[in-house]
């Protein structure tokens, strides 16, 4: 493992996911699931989200419609947060997932609308402002 790497990585993993949602991942960590944690670390946010080629706001949208694509909810609600902390709008996030509606699919779009609307409200209950 680069350990420089790493440890940029978990600075922008904590950026854009915030630290308390990291630091509580990372606590559930065991012996078995440590190597999958420091590769996505590492490389994940160390290799790619620090590179200068896009703005954070570009790849979170990105990520919205890739794991829509995927049906990865679990992950797209998690990124929801990291899209408002990188400055995506409502109309933003809105805009890219109807976006997968037509190359992705209705009922992946619907569903990726249905978590990021709970995940916006959510946000806008914890007093986050979401424009």
């Amino acid at each position: 493992m680069d350990q420089a790497r790493f440890d940029e990585g978990l600075k922008a993993r904590k950026e854009v996911l915030g630290a308390d949602h990291v630091e509580r991942s990372l606590a559930k960590v065991t012996e078995f699931s440590r190597p999958v944690q420091e590769l996505v670390t590492e490389y994940c946010w160390g290799e790619v989200w620090t590179r200068e080629g896009l703005e954070r706001k570009t790849r979170s949208l990105l990520n919205l419609t890739m794991l829509t694509a995927l049906n990865r909810m679990h992950e797209l609600a998690v990124h929801v947060r990291g899209a408002v902390r990188n400055g995506c709008t409502q109309t933003e996030i809105q805009e890219a997932l109807l976006q997968t509606a037509i190359y992705c699919g209705v009922p992946a779009a619907l569903e990726s609308f249905r978590v990021a609307e709970r995940v916006l409200t959510e946000l806008q209950e914890e007093g986050i402002e979401v424009p």
